[in-house]
């Protein structure tokens, strides 16, 4: 293991690291930080992504010695007093534990689709920009079977660090895809041979009743808003039967109830 020892928050081997709240938000230059003990975990096994150094709390070094020893051969493992990492995060890092990692080349959602097998099921987001709801429905995705999540360009970065920590690295392992507008999707989909439902609390079928296709896209719009109304015309709508009298489930709770039901029907 490459252990660095760092003593001053300016070193500038650790530059990357610097501010992370504010450069989450502003970008990193085709890099992203993965956050905890169990994220850095999924970083170094899944191998989606590359690691290129690790920011340890020196007190926290002996309990991740495991999960470093995972990572790629002559990462630098920089080991950091509390002082250094507050001062070099900006904020208090009470984990202790962070990973910079390159993003590589963005696959295109037509890529994607294109490398998906003959059966597949795939989580289509339409304008959810909150990153604890993203990480969420990855989190959920990983656990029910979904091959992939494709992203519109209004949903939020499924890379921003609190998004991956959400999905306890769900993120990292999930194939994904981000961009274009929502009928794109759709249309991508379609030609792709995709039964394609709209989860929204006015569906006409109860999702429990659903018979998931060889090839199935489940669509999750923003909290209070749903799916655009257009959207939800081109394809078959779903819900979840809820209480009478209450509005509706938050989406990344809905994402679980659906892809539950869908994944027992594969």
């Amino acid at each position: 293991m490459n252990i660095v020892p760092v003593t001053d928050p300016d070193d500038p081997r650790i530059a990357a690291y610097r501010d992370i709240r504010d450069r989450d938000l502003a970008g990193r230059e085709g890099l992203f930080v993965a956050e905890g003990k169990v994220v850095l975990d999924v970083l170094f096994t899944a191998r989606r992504f590359a690691p290129l150094s690790a920011l340890i709390l020196e007190n926290r070094l002996e309990g991740m010695r495991p999960v470093l020893e995972k990572a790629p051969q002559g990462m630098p493992v920089h080991v950091a007093p509390a002082a250094v990492m507050d001062a070099v995060a900006g904020f208090h890092m009470h984990r202790g534990v962070l990973a910079v990692a390159a993003r590589g080349a963005p696959l295109g959602p037509a890529d994607l689709v294109a490398a998906l097998p003959p059966r597949a099921l795939v989580v289509v987001l339409v304008g959810i920009a909150n990153h604890d709801n993203v990480g969420a429905i990855f989190r959920n995705a990983a656990a029910f079977g979904a091959d992939a999540v494709l992203l519109d360009a209004t949903c939020c970065d499924p890379l921003y660090r609190k998004a991956i920590r959400v999905s306890v690295g769900a993120a990292l392992k999930v194939p994904f895809a981000m961009g274009g507008d929502a009928a794109a999707l759709v249309g991508l989909l379609a030609q792709a041979g995709f039964a394609q439902l709209a989860l929204s609390p006015a569906g006409e079928a109860d999702i429990a009743r659903v018979m998931r296709a060889p090839r199935t896209a489940l669509y999750f719009g923003t909290e209070g808003e749903g799916l655009p109304a257009g959207l939800m015309a081109a394809m078959r709508t779903v819900r979840i039967p809820i209480a009478r009298g209450f509005d509706s489930l938050n989406v990344a709770a809905s994402s679980a109830v659906a892809l539950h039901r869908l994944f027992k029907d594969g």
